[in-house]
């Protein structure tokens, strides 16, 4: 392909390419948006095409999904349907809506000869553990979250080091890959609300997020190292006089060698300044 093509002949490159791919696979493999009790079906929600011809051509069609996306009943997506869509992407209703019920029948000269449906754990039956935090597995993945929050607009997905970024993946990634490794990703928000007033299923993400950091200080990070520090933390916070000790430059240079860390990698101290005190008598002064 030749780099100065237009946007429509690098699409249609693609599309040939990608076809060609889709056509010739052995084995097909697709999420699901939800698994449906009643009727044993797998639904696909999708603008692209990619999950029907992932799971139409190919002779073996494999679906891994989390056990949190099992619904009672065929109709409930008359409710669940629009609002992912709406929420997700603006759309009324997504372009492909399909549901899966098996292999193909005799009859049938599309589809594959094989399907297997895997029901992933990974973690999710030890947020079941949690009372609070359980109500996050009625999360249907619309990413309302993600649009609304302030924190994942300025920092992006890849940032999160996790399958799921933003409010959503924040509380439920510490389960996932364990609070040793993730938990960092609760303390990164500002509590504002925007999660909870967008999220369709009513889920008090924030609210969650600040059970997350409980349960991490009280299980996880609880040692003598942590309560000695918040407790001196706490008795120069509640007295101002001890801010005004020392200048800015003294206090970034002394953060920087001993206190570098202190909120791990993933964060960092912001830097000392003027004391309102100071600048308030300096604009004083120069009055």
């Amino acid at each position: 392909m030749d780099e100065n093509s237009t946007a429509e002949e690098m699409t249609e490159f693609v599309r040939q390419l990608l076809r060609e791919k889709f056509t010739s696979a052995e084995v097909g493999i697709t999420g699901a948006n939800f698994i449906i009790e009643d009727i044993g079906g797998v639904a696909i929600t999708e603008n692209e095409g990619n999950g029907i011809m992932s799971s139409s051509f190919p002779k073996t069609h494999i679906v891994i999904a989390g056990i949190e996306k099992i619904i009672p009943k065929l109709t409930d997506l008359d409710i669940f349907w629009p609002v992912l869509s709406s929420h997700g992407t603006g759309q009324a209703i997504t372009v492909y809506n399909t549901i899966f019920t098996g292999p193909k029948k005799g009859n049938e000269e599309s589809g594959p000869e094989e399907m297997h449906v895997i029901l992933l754990d990974n973690g999710r039956t030890n947020v079941l553990k949690h009372e609070i935090q359980s109500d996050i597995l009625a999360c249907i993945r619309c990413g309302a979250c993600l649009n609304a929050c302030p924190i994942y607009k300025n920092i992006g997905g890849y940032t999160y080091e996790a399958t799921y970024g933003g409010p959503i993946g924040s509380v439920i990634s510490p389960f996932y890959q364990g609070f040793e490794k993730s938990a960092h990703l609760s303390y990164a928000c500002t509590i504002c609300g925007k999660c909870t007033e967008v999220c369709p299923e009513k889920i008090d993400l924030h609210l969650l997020l600040l059970h997350n950091r409980n349960l991490d200080v009280e299980t996880y990070s609880k040692n003598w190292i942590f309560s000695v520090s918040m407790n001196i933390y706490k008795f120069v916070t509640l007295r101002v006089k001890f801010f005004d000790i020392g200048f800015a430059g003294l206090k970034n240079f002394f953060i920087s060698v001993f206190a570098k860390n202190v909120f791990g990698q993933k964060r960092s101290l912001p830097p000392f300044k003027k004391s309102f005190r100071d600048q308030y008598l300096n604009k004083k002064n120069k009055l």
